[in-house]
């Protein structure tokens, strides 16, 4: 699954990822971090991964990966007490109840699934630490990272993130990065694997300026996740155009949005407004209606924890029911109230409060957005040149059944689409694990370098070809200087111009005529 999996996810009721973790103590101890432990099972163990981390209004999001049964991003429901915590998995009808030790260094308890309970032992992954060591001693890239900061005007949301610009003097073509389902910062990572930061540092390489930004509530953004839609992330993105566009190294007329997953969506339906993106490129981009993702994702991650046939049906007719239930129900309290009672009477085992913040989160502005989304209706009144890739190994956004109707879509433009199917890869356009590199003798995760190629060459095409790089030994013209302030009074009767001679253009009227800038 991808980093937050979805916004929605379904088993006996909804559950929302960033919204669905909740900390009963007022002040509860702040875990952040990945956690990492062996399960026993009958003929052997797996290996189980906790992800948990704080959100800004005090609450947390937590995943679960199961790399061996290929879970990835499996939404989890958090609670902590004093040193009590306890892990609720809706879709793996799993849950683990324990104790916080060793300040935070350890969780220890009791694994409960269907036909399971086992002693289970979390310790917190030095990867992070690791990671941030790397980082630190890792050698100055050559480009220039600047700590960016933009307002949306929309709301009064300010939105923190980094510029990567490529030496020289430009002007460069720009794209803004887009991330997928669920809260995440500028680098939208999984596991050590960190999707905008690999695609910033490529893109940068070759020539392309690069802007990534922590989502509204994460990180150094302000602003509420929790009360967003997908409209109000068209309204995010457009901020960042803007920004991007009045920076002096960019080139006004090439900048784009790269979206992954629903930063694809919103990527598109931008392109559909004024003000719109010069070209698009959509990273597994949803093609099918809101309701439909949302009902086929849920039979997938039910085949995937080895449900049968008869307990996808019921999962999903359960999913029928209570968006029926939502679409019929405007008023919102009204409609937490019957969706709670459709949860507890299909979970004898879903307490009332569980029930009710579950309904509560199912209602929720982004919720009823997404259960009528349909990428389609606007796909005609996109305004500039897309590119689609897909990963054949997706399981999140299936490539056959998606790719179809934006391509569809999109050739009803004048500004043309091109689409790719990658071979193997997956939804975090991660090839085949026995095709990543070797990093100190250990494989780690790449983005497919396929995918990255077709993105630079595409990308080529569509901006503008930056202007060499100056080396440091070559002197800069100087800037034009500004003109000196206008004495009051009458104006003086306008004197023929003066021809003069300068060292950009020897031929040219005017002091700072041919003298560009930089």
């Amino acid at each position: 699954m991808d980093k937050f999996l979805l916004r929605l996810c379904f088993l006996l009721g909804i559950v929302l990822p960033g919204a669905h973790c909740h900390a009963s103590d007022p002040t509860p101890p702040r875990l952040s971090g990945q956690w990492e432990g062996p399960l026993t099972v009958p003929g052997g163990a797996l290996k189980m991964i906790i992800t948990i981390v704080p959100l800004s209004n005090g609450t947390y999001y937590a995943a679960l990966d199961v790399p061996q049964q290929r879970i990835s991003r499996m939404p989890v429901e958090v609670t902590v007490k004093d040193d009590d915590i306890s892990f609720r998995v809706e879709q793996a009808g799993s849950s683990f109840t324990g104790k916080v030790l060793d300040e935070g260094a350890t969780l220890s308890g009791k694994w409960q699934q269907p036909g399971l309970t086992a002693p289970l032992v979390l310790q917190r992954s030095t990867t992070p630490a690791a990671t941030q060591a790397a980082t630190k001693m890792r050698l100055t890239p050559p480009y220039r990272e600047i700590e960016a900061s933009f307002m949306n005007p929309t709301g009064r949301v300010r939105l923190s993130g980094t510029l990567t610009v490529p030496p020289g003097e430009g002007p460069f073509t720009a794209v803004v990065l887009l991330s997928d389902l669920g809260p995440q910062d500028r680098e939208a990572e999984l596991q050590d694997y960190h999707l905008f930061g690999i695609l910033a540092d490529y893109l940068t390489r070759r020539g392309i300026a690069v802007l990534r930004f922590d989502d509204r509530g994460v990180g150094r953004s302000t602003g509420s996740y929790a009360t967003a839609t997908t409209n109000t992330f068209v309204t995010d993105a457009q901020a960042a155009l803007a920004f991007l566009r009045s920076q002096p190294r960019i080139s006004k007329h090439h900048v784009g949005l790269i979206g992954h997953g629903e930063g694809a969506n919103v990527a598109l339906l931008a392109a559909a407004q004024p003000k719109n993106p010069d070209f698009v490129v959509s990273l597994a981009g949803y093609g099918l209606p809101g309701y439909d993702v949302l009902r086929r994702q849920e039979g997938e991650i039910m085949r995937l924890i080895g449900s049968d046939r008869a307990q996808v049906k019921a999962v999903q007719g359960l999913y029928e029911r209570t968006v029926a239930i939502i679409r019929e129900t405007p008023d919102n309290e009204a409609a937490r109230t019957k969706v709670a009672a459709l949860l507890r009477s299909a979970n004898a085992g879903l307490d009332p409060a569980m029930a009710r913040a579950r309904a509560t989160q199912l209602t929720s502005p982004w919720s009823r957005f997404f259960f009528d989304f349909n990428p389609q209706d606007k796909l005609a009144q996109v305004q500039c040149p897309v590119l689609l890739l897909n990963g054949t190994a997706d399981l999140q956004v299936t490539a056959s059944r998606n790719l179809p109707p934006l391509q569809k879509g999109l050739k009803r433009t004048p500004f043309g689409v091109d689409v790719h199917k990658l071979s193997g890869v997956n939804h975090w356009f991660q090839p085949d694990p026995a095709d990543w590199p070797l990093v100190n003798g250990k494989q780690k995760a790449a983005f497919s370098p396929e995918g990255l190629e077709i993105m630079r060459k595409w990308l080529v095409a569509h901006g503008r070809p930056a202007a060499p790089a100056l080396p440091v030994t070559v002197q800069r013209p100087e800037p034009p200087k500004p003109k000196p302030a206008r004495p009051a009074g009458p104006r003086p009767k306008a004197k023929a111009p003066v021809r003069s001679r300068t060292a950009a253009n020897p031929k040219v009227t005017g002091s700072t005529a041919g003298v560009r800038s930089r």
